[in-house]
């Protein structure tokens, strides 16, 4: 029996290889800004987003359904039936991933055409309808050795991968030149390569883990009712998230203070958001552990763990965001300058960097949700707040312009972290003081006014860590039991 890894160790693992994948992600999209341009992004960001539909509709909820009935299974102390899950999970995701491969394949010149506005990008279309199947299987497996708690087998994959996906871009990339179009299908094709060869690796791990075979266990029903109501929430977000990029530039042209709409969306979606959301490694690495790890817990009934958890992961969240959200509210004009040379990525960035608590907060609270099996609450906020996003956008595009853009991602994410919280409040009972989040912010307010008085960018930076430190500590939610917790959690028992 492989030695089970503390949920803080798995997380250290999981930050750590994030925070790797994100700096080379973030560096590759600044290569490519650079190379194509903003209308170039654009266009590819328009690409992704069809592909990230075709994806999430293929991957039919997979992911987290294998997460999730794998953690039950371990969790009730049956390692056995592990066989059985990934049978039925494998099964059900070739069906879903190969029907809607070919349905991408077929409309292929449509899709091109009518909804991204490029005919020329229809061979790029096909490229992900060819590699869907083969996503959707490692979806299966990583979720899998996630429930499994082998997270630093499944790290080494996935920074193996990346670094694959980035090399075979790169070499794609030199022999197309400057060409959106083309440089839309080199990133299609390395990224797609390099699936295949995650998905081998995987399949040849799991293979060698000779785990115990007990007798048939019928899944069916089970995987239907997790992965079904995943399905119709990922589907239906992904969708609408789909439909908001395709009429952004579109809706965006009827405003008058617009000249390149292409660019402007590009600015923000392809320039301000992965920066925006790079600090984030760490609360996405805990969000991928919690699910399972929640799962095992309410699985066993331990209700005691399952508020030890939700209390330790919405403070981190709310520190954590807290402190990045002052940061880069403080130095957005000279991140965007060096990473892009654009003035309008850092004005936009300083924008979005006050909803940076509420997004990281958000993360985590929606991955506790789904860890206790609320994955039908899910569905319904998402499509609640995603419908009220793609009506807002509609009316606010055309008449405020990236203003309305704004305005619409904050009211639609504030109302899905308010209902996701109420739901996880429900199921944990209270589990944090209402002063604690608004002391934080309280705090930050003051330390990036203070530190925003200086001129040199160190000293500002000094300034701001030192005093919203000494506030932290002053206002007393940062005290000797968070360093006794840390403590234990850094000592071997």
């Amino acid at each position: 029996m492989r030695k089970k890894l503390p949920i803080f160790y798995s997380a250290l693992v999981l930050t750590g290889v994030n925070l790797l994948l994100r700096f080379v992600s973030t560096g590759f999209q600044v290569y490519l800004s650079a190379r194509i341009g903003a209308a170039g992004i654009g266009l590819l960001q328009l690409v992704l987003s069809v592909g990230v539909l075709a994806l999430t509709v293929g991957m039919a909820g997979i992911r987290t359904a294998t997460m999730y009935l794998t953690a039950s299974q371990l969790g009730r102390k049956r390692p056995e039936n592990i066989r059985w899950v990934l049978t039925g999970c494998i099964q059900y995701s070739l069906v879903c991933s190969c029907i809607v491969s070919i349905i991408l394949w077929a409309l292929s010149e449509q899709v091109a055409r009518l909804w991204i506005g490029e005919p020329a990008v229809a061979s790029t279309v096909r490229l992900f309808a060819l590699f869907l199947p083969i996503n959707c299987l490692c979806g299966v497996l990583c979720g899998y050795f996630t429930a499994a708690n082998r997270i630093g087998t499944l790290a080494a994959v996935e920074v193996a991968e990346q670094i694959c996906s980035i090399a075979l871009t790169l070499g794609l990339l030199m022999k197309v030149g400057d060409n959106a179009v083309r440089a839309c299908r080199a990133v299609v094709t390395g990224s797609g390569l390099s699936s295949c060869v995650t998905l081998c690796a995987l399949s040849i791990l799991r293979w060698q883990e000779h785990s115990p075979s007990g007798p048939r266990l019928p899944m069916g029903r089970q995987l239907m009712q997790t992965a079904v109501p995943l399905a119709i929430a990922d589907d239906f977000k992904s969708g609408i998230s789909t439909t908001e990029n395709l009429m952004v530039p579109k809706r965006l042209a009827l405003f008058a203070g617009t000249a390149d709409p292409l660019a402007e969306f590009g600015t923000v979606c392809g320039m301000v958001f992965p920066v925006l959301m790079f600090p984030a490694a760490i609360l996405y690495a805990l969000a991928e552990l919690l699910i399972p790890e929640l799962a095992r817990c309410h699985a066993a009934g331990s209700q005691s763990r399952i508020r030890y958890l939700a209390y330790r992961s919405l403070r981190l969240a709310i520190l954590y965001g807290c402190l990045f959200a002052g940061a880069q509210f403080l130095f957005s004009p000279q991140l965007c300058l060096a990473l892009y040379q654009s003035d309008a990525a850092g004005y936009h960035l300083r924008h979005y960097a006050l909803l940076i608590p509420m997004l990281y907060c958000d993360a985590v609270t929606d991955a506790m949700v789904k860890g206790l099996g609320q994955q039908t609450a899910c569905v319904r906020y998402n499509i609640f707040t995603s419908t009220l996003d793609v009506i807002f956008l509609f009316l606010l595009l055309p008449r405020y312009g990236m203003a309305g853009y704004f305005f619409s991602f904050l009211v639609t994410h504030a109302i899905n972290f308010i209902l996701s919280l109420r739901r996880l409040l429900k199921l944990t009972g209270p589990v944090l003081s209402p002063a604690m989040p608004l002391l934080t912010l309280l705090g930050t307010a003051i330390a990036v006014w203070l530190a925003g008085m200086l001129e040199d960018i160190f000293l500002c930076g000094l300034v701001y860590v030192l005093t919203l430190g000494s506030l932290l500590v002053l206002f007393r939610i940062v005290g000797k039991e968070d360093l006794r917790w840390l403590r234990s959690l850094i000592q071997k028992k």
